[in-house]
């Protein structure tokens, strides 16, 4: 069964793409520096951020991480494609 794919799916896609790539570059930024307590608040805000975002997702749409990360609805919709990774 596929879902139905609208402008807030692509919506919420994009921010959580662009909220992993911060989170990546603080990450590898904190790695050499990680005394930056700036930086690490950052990080912190983003992973919290990125958290909602996620949630917001899986609320609407469906699951994005396997083993037990994230819920699934009634009836199982990991079957649903396409999957977040394949658009």
């Amino acid at each position: 069964m596929e879902k139905k794919l609208d402008e807030r799916y692509y919506a919420l896609l994009r921010r959580l793409q662009e909220t992993d790539f911060v989170l990546v570059e603080l990450t590898l930024y904190l790695d050499t520096h990680p005394n930056d307590l700036q930086a690490i608040q950052q990080f912190n805000q983003m992973a919290q951020l990125r958290r909602q975002i996620a949630c917001e997702y899986e609320n609407e749409y469906g699951p994005l991480l396997q083993f037990g990360h994230s819920y699934s609805r009634y009836p199982w919709d990991w079957k649903d494609a396409p999957w977040p990774w394949q658009v």
